[in-house]
């Protein structure tokens, strides 16, 4: 193997990945990917996809029986369980010195298909085909040959715009130049890609305007004035102030405060008081201050409400630190609601969860973010 070609497939995997990298810090979650891929059901971009592997050789090579091999993808997704690549590798084999020593190297031009099962985000089993034309280099001779493979792998999503893939199969080359008294030869590979897509995924499809509703239609009316309109409204007489939802009946629900955000391991021991929370709030804290702002105006406006208030973390840390954590955040956010005119005889708390009932992976940044969090839970 040429050492050159193999440091440069390096690079570019590395360089490939943190573009990506710096790319999804302003890009939506791999939870959302569905959402603004460019088809609604998969992510068609194009994408590279540097490979390293190794073979196990054909014994009638006559050449060393393993040795790796290099090289690099161009593809896409053609279906939500398809894709399609162009790629070129390169392999350098050292003949026995039985056959008169020396060197034998292939480089391969080929297409391969893939055909995947399970869900995008999902690890993925997938089957592999593939053909190509293999031109061989060595002392007894020089050219072109076809060229075929046959494999399985598995792929995983690990952000918006990288995959990883792990392969092995078998690929027959109709060599019948090299030696004159063999025809073709069959090698075992094993393969590892990082796939790197380019560009911003794309917006999902705007939802169409619905026509305007005739002025007497029910969907115009609310007689109980819960906010849902008499078509709808399976519960018609509610109570004034009662929470509702989508139907029109009572609901039990959660105040949002997704977007409350904290930094890693804070609040600190002493850092409880409403005046210290800027101090444990992740920038921008005026961000996080609107959200709470919003929470004491609906429990201003709904004074029959009671709400538990309750800390979680994220998964980092030991459970004993992490119990300790989640009440300094429930205590935090408790003493900014009264301090703000919320009576304490309606909130039930402050309650800290530690690690438990997670609302995202604990495997990103973005999900242990999402993880350290406090709840307004209502109570019925």
């Amino acid at each position: 193997m040429k050492r050159k070609g193999l440091y440069f497939l390096i690079a570019l995997a590395l360089g490939g990945v943190g573009a990506v990298h710096a790319q999804d810090n302003t890009a939506a979650p791999a939870s959302d990917t569905a959402a603004a891929n460019s088809t609604g059901e998969y992510d068609g971009r194009w994408y590279i996809a540097p490979t390293i592997g190794g073979y196990y050789n054909d014994t009638d090579r006559n050449t060393n029986s393993r040795q790796f091999y290099y090289g690099l993808g161009v593809g896409r997704f053609i279906a939500p369980n398809a894709s399609i690549d162009l790629f070129v590798d390169r392999t350098k084999r050292h003949r026995d010195t039985a056959v008169g020593g020396g060197n034998w190297s292939n480089n391969n031009v080929g297409v391969a298909a893939r055909f995947y099962a399970g869900e995008w985000n999902a690890w993925r089993p997938y089957l592999l085909a593939g053909v190509m034309g293999s031109h061989h280099q060595n002392s007894g001779d020089h050219g072109w040959a076809p060229a075929a493979e046959l494999g399985a792998g598995v792929s995983k999503t690990v952000t918006d715009s990288s995959d990883v893939r792990i392969e092995a199969g078998y690929r027959y080359d109709w060599d019948d130049k090299s030696q004159p008294a063999k025809s073709g030869y069959g090698d075992w590979f094993l393969g590892f890609s990082i796939v790197s897509r380019f560009g911003e995924p794309a917006a999902a499809p705007q939802a169409a305007t619905p026509p305007p509703a005739p002025v007497n239609d029910c969907s115009t009316k609310d007689s109980d004035n819960d906010g849902v309109n008499d078509c709808e409204d399976k519960c018609p007489a509610t109570p004034a102030g009662t929470i509702v939802g989508p139907d029109g009946c009572p609901q039990k629900v959660v105040i949002d405060l997704r977007g409350v955000n904290f930094k890693f391991d804070y609040p600190k021991k002493g850092h409880v008081a409403a005046s210290e929370i800027s101090k444990a709030l992740a920038e921008p804290t005026s961000d996080s201050i609107g959200i709470l702002d919003q929470a004491v105006d609906t429990l201003q406006r709904y004074p029959q409400v009671h709400v538990t208030v309750a800390g979680y973390t994220d998964s980092v840390g030991k459970d004993a630190y992490n119990q300790a954590l989640s009440e300094r955040r429930a205590k935090i956010v408790y003493d900014y609601l009264t301090s703000h005119g919320i009576d304490a005889s309606r909130l039930e708390g402050p309650l800290g969860h530690g690690k438990n009932d997670p609302i995202d992976s604990n495997d990103t940044d973005a999900g242990r973010a999402r993880n350290r969090r406090t709840e307004l839970q209502v109570q019925q």
